[in-house]
């Protein structure tokens, strides 16, 4: 992860609004109540955070990224080992994260394990994994929409 940590000042100058457009992607395909529980897991600097009128948790491997959070939550943690109950959001997202997982198919695992209702997953077009991400989330999850855009496929679904 030392990677992100040593990229995490200039993260927003170079992602910040292409990362906003597929978050507000997401938050316009997906109803959200105020009172709901949601987590971004590999939520970097918190780009997410201002959209979402809810109670928000991120999620990053990358301390000096989480460190640039504001207005949520924000643990240090890796998508395989999420450290919440069963069930615990109402909404799980995560922002074209997914090809940096360690174990692609455990952190989708973990993904489910602790959604209740929405998951929305962006994967970046251009990644070398992007099949084997395609095909974990298709064996996991119900797809109930997806949409291409730019840089990413957006899939919308259910456990």
């Amino acid at each position: 992860m030392n990677y992100y940590n040593s990229i995490s000042r200039s993260y927003n100058k170079l992602h910040k609004e292409e990362q906003l457009s597929k978050i507000r992607l997401i938050k316009d395909n997906l109803e959200i109540k105020k009172k709901d529980f949601l987590l971004d897991v590999g939520c970097g600097t918190g780009i997410f955070a201002d959209e979402f009128n809810c109670i928000k948790i991120g999620i990053d491997p990358s301390i000096e990224m989480l460190n640039q959070g504001k207005n949520a939550f924000y643990i240090q943690a890796y998508a395989e080992n999420l450290p919440f109950k069963d069930s615990s959001f109402d909404t799980v997202i995560s922002v074209t994260a997914i090809h940096n997982f360690k174990d692609i198919k455990k952190g989708l695992e973990e993904i489910k394990r602790v959604s209740r209702k929405n998951i929305a997953l962006s994967i970046l077009k251009r990644s070398a994994k992007i099949n084997e991400i395609k095909d974990s989330i298709q064996k996991l999850f119900m797809i109930t929409k997806t949409i291409e855009e730019n840089q990413d496929i957006i899939f919308f679904a259910k456990r």
